[in-house]
């Protein structure tokens, strides 16, 4: 099956990176997408499975106001892991895991290779490697991407998580995983 041209190579790959319309106000270095991460994937032959973005699906877009309309001192990310965490953008967040898993299955099921999930790094929801807690970039993972790899985990399924920050080599990180 699937003799055609597909290379049969996927990555997951947060959204913001693919659209920059998406993410918080005040946070967008780029007026579209990340060429690095495009770029690098297209050129390995790499189909990109774009992963919605959780602040925009269980928040909105303008989600300045996360922490319920109090204008607390506190950096934006601290007020967006809280609200993520309430019941109503929990059950949304788990829909959204079930989905991107829902796809990961699929493309597995019928031989395809997925060869990284790509978050962004610092990110309260898409963060791999760091999040935020507070005003500081801290180890772990955010919300949605600890939530997928549970999800994944308890399929037995075991894709590379690499968490890039805007700023480094992006190009290279995502080379080492091709």
């Amino acid at each position: 099956m699937f003799t055609d041209g597909r290379s049969r190579r996927v990555a997951l790959v947060a959204h913001c990176f693919l659209n920059q319309n998406a993410i918080s106000d005040g946070t967008a270095i780029r007026p579209a997408a990340v060429r690095e991460v495009t770029d690098t994937l297209l050129d390995a032959q790499v189909g990109i499975l774009q992963m919605p973005c959780p602040e925009l699906c269980c928040l909105g877009l303008d989600r300045g106001d996360a922490d319920g309309g109090r204008r607390e001192v506190t950096v934006e990310n601290t007020r967006i892991r809280r609200a993520m965490e309430q019941p109503e953008a929990a059950e949304k967040l788990d829909r959204l895991v079930e989905h991107v898993a829902e796809q990961v299955l699929q493309y597995r099921r019928h031989g395809f290779e997925v060869v990284a999930v790509i978050g962004a790094n610092r990110s309260p929801c898409c963060g791999v490697d760091t999040t935020s807690d507070r005003d500081r970039e801290v180890a772990g993972r955010g919300v949605f991407m600890e939530r997928l790899a549970r999800r994944l985990r308890q399929e037995r399924i075991d894709i590379p998580m690499v968490g890039l920050k805007d700023g480094g080599d992006m190009r290279e990180i995502i080379r080492r995983l091709l």
